[in-house]
């Protein structure tokens, strides 16, 4: 099988043989070197040099752990926390006590102060804040007042929010005429000492007939007229910010 067959010099078809083999190594020569140049550093580089030419450059995105204090993430539009920014609460998330300004926190203004030996809180260390089961009512319903003390300071203390503590006082919008106050006519008595732990809350609610009073209930009380009206509340002398409400004719039949 290996000697050659024809009719030239068996020199020839060996030669033809030894070329053809030949052949072949170079081409397997040259496959061989572009697979190992196409997998080493060289292809490499060459793929990063086309990248750089379609002008579309790459960013490495964010890591899901990353450290919110460091410097730009490298993604357009997005930058890295700076070390003094504060944290930034979820949409929907409220104040946590202790927010100067904030219902339930420390009053604009106002610094907490230690707790006395005697454990009562002093008025700065808590808030006042007044407000209605409706914003209108209809001439001749009773608004129901509700009055929501905090402990704004930073420790326990005691106090009293019983109803002889409480008052709830009406008056015109301007705030220069007295409508109403919650102990002129039916005054109670009582003591119901709480204790507060900081950011801690106790309600309680105060019904208003709608009609005027004086001190001591010395006058008839007459229903009050359609209009604004501004209302304040008091735990003791402590008193919380205004807050407004309508009273309106009944809808025309």
């Amino acid at each position: 099988m290996l000697d050659p067959q024809g009719p030239l010099p068996p020199e020839i078809y060996w030669r033809r043989r030894a070329l053809a083999v030949g052949v072949l190594v170079v081409v397997l020569a040259v496959i061989i070197g572009l697979i190992f140049w196409v997998t080493s550093d060289g292809g490499g580089k060459n793929t990063a040099n086309s990248t750089d030419l379609s002008g579309t450059p790459s960013y490495a995105l964010p890591s899901a752990y990353s450290d919110p204090s460091a410097s730009a993430s490298g993604v357009p539009g997005v930058s890295g926390g700076s070390g003094g920014g504060g944290e930034v609460a979820a949409p929907g998330e409220s104040p946590a006590a202790g927010e100067p300004g904030i219902p339930g926190g420390t009053p604009a203004g106002e610094t907490p102060q230690p707790v006395p030996a005697s454990g009562l809180c002093p008025d700065q260390n808590i808030s006042v804040v007044l407000y209605t089961d409706k914003p209108a009512y209809t001439e001749g319903e009773q608004p129901i007042f509700t009055i929501a003390v905090t402990n704004a300071g930073l420790s326990e203390c005691t106090r009293d929010v019983g109803k002889a503590m409480q008052s709830v006082t009406v008056l015109n919008l301007a705030g220069d005429r007295r409508i109403w106050a919650s102990g002129d006519c039916a005054p109670v008595e009582g003591v119901n000492n709480q204790l507060l732990k900081p950011g801690q809350q106790v309600k309680d609610t105060i019904d208003w007939s709608g009609t005027t009073s004086t001190p001591g209930c010395e006058t008839v009380r007459q229903p009050v007229a359609p209009g604004s009206y501004q209302a304040v509340a008091r735990i003791g002398e402590k008193p919380s910010a205004p807050i407004t409400f309508n009273v309106n004719r009944p809808a025309a039949q």
